[in-house]
């Protein structure tokens, strides 16, 4: 009768291979292995034929936390983000706190360098004076020519370099981890038109800055759909507060005085506190349908009170996770899982606040 089982040999279990035994049979150093692995210029092709020769005679299949761990040198990232009170912008440095142990698992570390983002000579410093000192760098940027500048000398440098939230497509800036602003704002305005209902007026803008891409993305998307869909409604010039909470309800203030026939609001980016204390001293905030950017312990409370209309959200946990993700793919020579690290767009209203 044929039976099912098991042959019992005594054999001994082969240690699993590592870098080292692989170093030690091709005749060169575990840093040698590491960029023959990662396709890194400056082996000889004599040298990475042997490599690659004792790979293959050993069918070895590298495990990349392992190889990482192995290398001698720690990697360093940067975060250059804005200073002020940006509620979202704190909430993705608050994200990179939290992954302080997933990176130390890595040998990174990730520092937050704070900077005035919306003045490009400012910011374009900051990023000169990374140069050399960091593998990768994040950075919330202004579009314009002396930050793509510096953008460009970074990589020419053999720096990684990741725009975060806002971005910078005409330098040389190796990704891009944020929305699509130009939907945001497109939903944004859809928001404003049909919440306004069949009322007829005028619609306010406040933006950080028109030079930041991901606001001049967000407007461009919002005046489309308010122009194509939603003619009865007229859009104001754009108001400019640098996201600061005071210059914000000092602009918004004086269009107040000036239109009484505001009926929508539209918050591009951050100084939301002020934008909202505006709409109060003027006694418009159960009349005004307000829509801005971001659940943030403000704007959910000022979407329980009724205050705010809607929040187009960005999860900023993914955003500061992908960011590094990125950077370390792109350090490692690796490939990006792109569908990994799209960061989607959320509409958040009272009734679904998460």
């Amino acid at each position: 009768m044929d039976q099912d089982t098991d042959t019992a040999t005594d054999t001994v279990a082969t240690p699993a291979l590592t870098l080292k035994d692989i170093a030690r049979q091709a005749g060169v150093s575990l840093a040698t292995v590491d960029r023959v692995l990662h396709n890194r210029p400056g082996v000889r092709p004599d040298t990475v034929r042997r490599v690659k020769e004792a790979i293959a005679r050993n069918a070895f299949q590298p495990h990349v936390g392992a190889a990482e761990l192995a290398r001698a040198r720690a990697r360093r990232f940067a975060f250059v983000m804005p200073t002020g009170p940006n509620l979202f912008m704190q909430q993705i440095q608050a994200y990179l706190d939290e992954m302080s142990a997933w990176l130390s698992a890595r040998r990174l570390s990730v520092e937050v360098v704070a900077t005035d983002v919306f003045d490009p000579s400012v910011l374009a410093a900051s990023l000169e004076a990374l140069s050399g000192d960091y593998d990768g760098v994040a950075v919330v940027a202004l579009d314009h020519p002396s930050v793509r500048a510096a953008i460009d000398d970074l990589v020419e440098a053999g720096t990684k370099v990741v725009t975060l939230v806002s971005d910078v497509p005409s330098s040389r800036r190796h990704h891009y981890v944020g929305i699509d602003n130009i939907a945001a704002g497109r939903t944004a305005g859809a928001l404003v038109g049909r919440l306004a209902g069949q009322k007829s007026g005028k619609v306010a803008i406040v933006a950080g800055s028109q030079g930041l891409r991901d606001h001049a993305e967000r407007i461009f998307g919002f005046n489309q759909v308010m122009a194509s869909e939603f003619p009865r409604l007229d859009v104001l010039p754009v108001l400019e507060g640098r996201d600061d909470d005071d210059r914000s309800e000092q602009a918004l203030a004086r269009l107040f005085g000036r239109h009484a026939d505001i009926v929508g609001l539209y918050n591009v980016g951050a100084g939301t506190p002020g934008v909202a204390r505006a709409l109060s001293n003027a006694g418009r905030e159960k009349q005004v349908v307000f829509v801005g950017h971001d659940v943030t312990v403000l704007t959910r409370r000022l979407l329980l009170q009724g205050v705010m209309d809607a929040a187009i959200s960005q999860n900023p946990g993914h955003e500061a996770r992908a960011a590094v993700r990125v950077l370390l793919a792109l350090a490692r020579g690796e490939p990006i899982l792109r569908e990994q690290e799209k960061i989607r767009i959320d509409i958040v209203m009272r009734d679904n606040l998460p």
